[in-house]
This record gives structure tokens, sequence and C-alpha cells, in this order.
């Protein structure tokens, strides 16, 4: 018999917390009740230690056995998920990828969110050795269709509410370069769906260019873009590659998926 003192051994505990995170990947990989059977094939677990297991962990509610020897995700790991995704703040999440981002291009990176038929700029990573005025400042606002980020967003309307937005804004233009024609907005939409960036070719401010990429959430939504803002003639295409990375990066921690796009 184990004395009182005496550690027990680690390797069963690690072993055990192994065999579940097995079970459950196996479990999630189905979205129908799985049999018992299956799970011990696909997992190499003998049938009396998975059911052990599986037995334990519907307990906890972790899994549901919705009948005799089948098994399915439970409600509790919702429950537990769903408190994760509410701690995730896009604007946490991205600050250090932004200012990671500025550092390797010397230019404001911005964070905007949309409400209603605008931009909203919520955070910027600067300095002013950038060479170019912050035009732009946190709590700013601008018109979805002259932003590169607004039209990220537009983009991810279907047509009947990209209409109505052309109907409601007028379409109002702010420079020479703005586009102020529905069906001229509708071919740049195409192509930002295609390409899946987006851009502002002096179109918000003459003299600034912008290039934005999207972040999204756990389900693909469309939460925030990232862009990069710098002097039209400074513009670089070789950001693109990093813009789309780092906006990848604060997707990933937000709880995205791209294999499920």
């Amino acid at each position: 018999m184990r004395k009182a003192d005496t550690p027990l051994p680690a390797t069963p505990t690690i072993q055990v917390i192994e065999r579940i995170f097995s079970l459950i990947d196996v479990l999630a990989s189905k979205e129908e009740a799985i049999s018992l059977k299956e799970i011990s094939e696909k997992t190499g677990l003998h049938p009396s230690t998975a059911h052990r297991i599986l037995n334990d962990l519907t307990t906890g509610r972790f899994v549901d056995r919705p009948q005799a020897g089948n098994y399915r995700l439970g409600m509790r790991l919702l429950e537990l998920g769903n408190l994760v995704k509410g701690r995730l703040n896009v604007r946490d999440a991205a600050l250090a990828p932004m200012r990671d981002l500025h550092k390797l291009i010397q230019q404001p990176v911005n964070l905007s969110v949309r409400q209603g038929d605008e931009i909203v700029y919520i955070e910027r990573a600067y300095s002013e050795r950038s060479g170019m005025q912050v035009v732009r400042a946190i709590g700013g606002r601008a018109p979805l269709h002259l932003t590169s980020v607004g039209k990220l967003f537009l983009a991810a309307d279907d047509p009947i509410r990209v209409r109505a937005y052309a109907t409601r804004s007028g379409l109002v233009g702010h420079t020479r370069n703005s586009i102020t024609l529905l069906p001229v907005l509708e071919r740049e939409l195409s192509r930002v769906r295609q390409y899946g960036i987006a851009r502002d070719n002096e179109e918000l401010e003459l003299g600034v260019r912008c290039i934005a990429a999207g972040i999204y959430d756990d389900q693909g939504k469309l939460l925030a873009g990232l862009s990069i803002s710098a002097p039209a003639d400074r513009l670089d295409e070789e950001w693109l590659p990093k813009l789309q990375a780092t906006a990848q990066s604060i997707s990933a921690s937000l709880g995205h998926n791209e294999l499920q796009d």
C-alpha cells in the first residue's frame, strides 16, 4: 500500500489527460453522436477505458449521451467557450501585432470597426517619424465607401444592403478620387471580395493612400479592419503580405480558423 507522503506518479495523470483530449477531438470531428465502438477504433483506446472516461465526462456535462452507447460533445463546453469568447477583445488582441507591424514599415497602422454607415478608428500605432500627419485620430469617423476598411465591410454585405447604403449616404465624395457612383462602387467591392483586401486611393484624403485586410472571429464574421496609411507616393505593395499576416494572426487569436472559410 502507498504511504501517505509518497507522491502519486505523474505518468498516469498525463496519460488520462491525453486520452481525454483524444476523445474530445474524435467527438468534435462529427456533428452527430458517435458510437462507443467507433470512438474506440478512432482513439485506439480499449472500449472499457473509453467508456469509463466518457462516463466521467458525462457527469461533468462535457459529454452528452443521447442514447446508450452513443456520445457527443456536451453543453458545458459551449458554456466555457462562450466565457472565453466573451473575454476576447479585438483591440486587446490587435495592439501588440499592430505595434510590431508599425516597427517593420514605419507607417501608421490603424484598427477600425463599423458603426452604422461609418468606420470608427479605435486604435492606431504610429510615430512622428512616419513623415505623415495623423489625420484620423482614435475615435474619428469616416464614410464606409471612402475608406479601405469601410469597403471590406461593404463587400461583406449583400447587393441589396450595398444599394441601401448608397441611397442613405448618397455616396458623397471628399476628394476628386472619391467613388460617388453605385456601379463603380459595386465593381470595386467585387475586387475586394476577389482579393480579400481593400484600398483607399486618396478617396478620403488627398495625398494619403491606404490598404486594409479584415479581422475575423471564430464564426468567420468580419469584426474589424487593419489598415496601413501612407503618403500616396510611398505606399509600398511589399507591405501587403505583412499586413495580411498580421490580420490573420489577430484573427487566429480571436478563434478564427482559415480552414473553415
